[in-house]
């Protein structure tokens, strides 16, 4: 019999290429091919649900509607799913390691364990190492079943014995297959072992947890196509030095990505936190020179969170941009509006900007908000603390619109805040009577005069 032959694929992206070459095509990364056997394929693909030969079918002929939602009992984990768990949907959620993804799972199973069957699958921790977990958890393991084992034969013949509603595999980076010529963790074992797994889900209408690994760049170890292969992916995040979790979807079938939820850590495991808002500002100090809260919005869901500024005359030649919860190239750009704008003498001080909480903002619509927290910080200026800011930024010094600026400003009255600076495109919409003073703005120097 003919010996399969070697190829190579991206782990950036998932192209192949028949021979090695040190750049990909197709993603521009460097160095991202590894060599793989493809593993053997039968004569006929079988049906995902139905087990049998696929054929050609009309759409009007597939049984639909709306799939159904497990709730899970974790209100957080229910929304960043989308309102609940979906039968037969498969879940990739990676995170940093001892960021607490073993932990969410094992009490998202918990629940369920009281009306379906679940199955936890291990592959890097034994069977004590679960049961200590479960203890500190206070988890009740009579219909917990647990499973310690790398072979994908083993956990598919588990499988099929047990008849699992829902499953997780931890980690899919140790599953490997027999049939598979190459070590748990390759780029074949991956995407294979991964692709049979799912291929469970569809067709037992099972749903699928695998969690996995991440690389020091904060994705998924393996090829990337494996993000492509599962409904919804989400990400564990979270600063060493604080207790609060982050899961967010960055990927989602059934339900909004982008979408939050909020955890703390504590001794017995993760506890939802169903006001993060006020969770994120419980220490700030009012008055503080270089402390705005910003109203963002994460999915469908209202955060306020404090962006605090150090603005000092640097000796170096130069000076050092320092971030933490903000892409430092959006602070670049900013800084030079302000120089533009202001002519602010900022190219000669050091910034350090700061996202209290742990938490990263990706919106564009903070941008006003650090604009005027780096104003304040240089100037020594302490601003309202009943006044939250909104807004993006151009290059022009405009104060562009941004959405959902009603759910925005409900969310900063209903905290408490009594004035709210945003853009004046935005007011469009918004009804009177929300109980807050608004500061409508056209120029980042009319947001500016308002802080005198």
């Amino acid at each position: 019999m003919a010996k399969a032959k070697e190829q190579f694929v991206c782990t950036e992206c998932g192209a192949e290429y028949s021979q090695w070459q040190g750049k990909c095509h197709t993603c521009q990364a460097w160095n991202s091919l590894k060599a793989f056997t493809p593993a053997k394929k039968g004569a006929r693909a079988a049906h995902p649900t139905l087990g049998v030969a696929m054929e050609p079918i009309t759409l009007d002929s597939v049984a639909g509607g709306e799939a159904p939602r497990i709730q899970i009992g974790i209100s957080e984990l229910d929304r960043v799913l989308g309102g609940g768990l979906v039968s037969g949907a498969a879940i990739l959620i990676g995170g940093d390691p001892g960021i607490g993804k073993s932990t969410l799972l094992m009490g998202a199973l918990a629940k369920l364990s009281t009306s379906l069957r679940v199955l936890y699958v291990s592959g890097e921790e034994s069977l004590i190492q679960l049961k200590l977990r479960a203890e500190r958890m206070g988890v009740d393991g009579a219909n917990f079943w647990v499973f310690m084992e790398n072979r994908l034969e083993a956990v598919e013949e588990a499988v099929n014995k047990q008849q699992p509603d829902v499953l997780v595999v931890d980690s899919i980076q140790t599953i490997a297959g027999d049939e598979i010529p190459s070590a748990a963790g390759t780029v074949t074992q991956v995407r294979e072992c991964a692709s049979r797994m799912i291929q469970w889900a569809k067709r037992r209408n099972m749903a699928l947890f695998l969690i996995g690994h991440v690389t020091k760049e904060g994705q998924i170890a393996g090829p990337r196509i494996l993000e492509h292969m599962v409904d919804t992916v989400l990400y564990f995040e979270g600063e060493r030095g604080h207790s609060y979790r982050i899961l967010r979807a960055v990927k989602n079938r059934f339900g909004a990505a982008n979408e939050i939820g909020v955890f703390e850590m504590r001794e017995n495991g993760l506890a939802q936190v169903t006001n993060p808002s006020e969770l994120f500002l419980a220490e700030r100090v009012g008055g503080a020179a270089g402390s705005v809260v910003y109203a963002g919005l994460e999915g469908t869901r209202p955060v306020l969170i404090e962006i605090q500024s150090l603005v000092t005359p640097s000796p170096l030649p130069q000076p050092r941009r320092n971030t933490v919860g903000i892409d430092t190239n959006r602070l670049a750009m900013l800084i030079a509006v302000l120089e533009k704008r202001l002519g602010l003498g900022l190219f000669n001080h050091d910034i350090f900007l700061n996202v209290a909480g742990g938490f990263r903002i990706n919106e564009p619509s903070a941008d006003l908000a650090v604009t005027l927290s780096l104003y304040a910080a240089l100037r020594n200026i302490s601003l309202d603390p009943g006044m939250v800011v909104l807004g993006e930024v151009g290059l022009a010094g405009e104060v562009r619109a941004v959405s959902h600026a009603t759910t925005r400003l409900k969310e900063a009255q209903k905290l408490g805040f009594t004035r709210c600076i945003l853009p004046k495109k935005s007011m469009k919409g918004v009804p009177d009577g929300l109980g807050i003073t608004l500061h409508p703005v056209a120029l980042i120097e009319d947001a500016i005069a308002l802080l005198a």
